[in-house]
């Protein structure tokens, strides 16, 4: 596992995981660790040799060994977060007309 420091300080986990032929999800743990709900996903596309064989799949360590710190920075500021909103805080309020 390496790690991401985001701008705000916080130090992210950062693994890869559901490995394809052609992509893989690149996660981001939040130190918290009580809940999923605080960390964030993206994906990597890979155009290696694995991406034009169906049954192939790409190797976790070796992509993780392969993303460097600028890589993981891009990656990051444009990951989503692996949960949406809580349903048991409610529903979202209505934006009136």
């Amino acid at each position: 596992m390496k790690t991401y420091t985001a701008p705000d300080g916080t130090t992210w986990g950062v693994s890869v995981q559901s490995p394809g032929s052609s992509n893989a999800m690149v996660l981001f743990r939040h130190p918290d660790g009580r809940t999923s709900r605080l960390d964030r996903y993206n994906w990597i596309i890979s155009r290696g040799p694995e991406s034009r064989s169906v049954t192939s799949r790409l190797d976790p360590n070796r992509i993780l060994e392969q993303l460097d710190a600028g890589t993981i920075m891009r990656l990051f500021h444009r990951s989503m977060p692996v949960s949406r909103q809580d349903p048991l805080n409610g529903p979202e309020p209505m934006r009136g007309d």
